[in-house]
């Protein structure tokens, strides 16, 4: 089967997906996609260099080792935030492709096209995502 604008859910309140905007929607995400793999990999880099530079650390005080880890560290968390968001996108990618696009994967109702078009990687609705925010 092969999804088209019109086979998306929408809310009772909006009009349905043109093509137009789901091709809009497609491109934003392609892009993201794009420049998360780029960023990954300059991160991977520069761990991989923190890495090796910590292995020369002969010689440095505490500040210095504190301050090599508090980097590592940083690019670590900065790398598995990139990787989540990736991860977003690939499967809103995939939800546009398999007509479960704009579906709350919690609650099984619409998400809604404004906010899919102002955050496209959303899985949830505003309602279940408020919900997993207060937990």
């Amino acid at each position: 089967m092969t999804t088209t604008a019109a086979n998306l859910v929408v809310r009772e309140d909006e009009s349905p997906w043109t093509a137009d905007e789901l091709a809009e929607v497609r491109r934003e995400l392609t892009e993201d996609g794009d420049r998360l793999r780029a960023e990954l990999r300059e991160i991977e880099q520069d761990i991989a260099g923190l890495v090796k530079d910590s292995g020369d650390g002969a010689g440095d005080d505490q500040a210095d080792v504190g301050s090599k880890t508090f980097e590592r560290e940083y690019e670590y968390s900065v790398a598995q935030n990139s990787r989540d968001a990736l991860r977003q996108t690939e499967r809103a990618l995939e939800r546009i492709a398999d007509g479960t696009y704009g579906v709350c994967e919690a609650c099984g109702n619409p998400i809604g096209k404004e906010r899919l078009q102002a955050f496209p990687r959303a899985t949830l609705c505003v309602v279940d995502k408020a919900k997993q925010e207060r937990r």
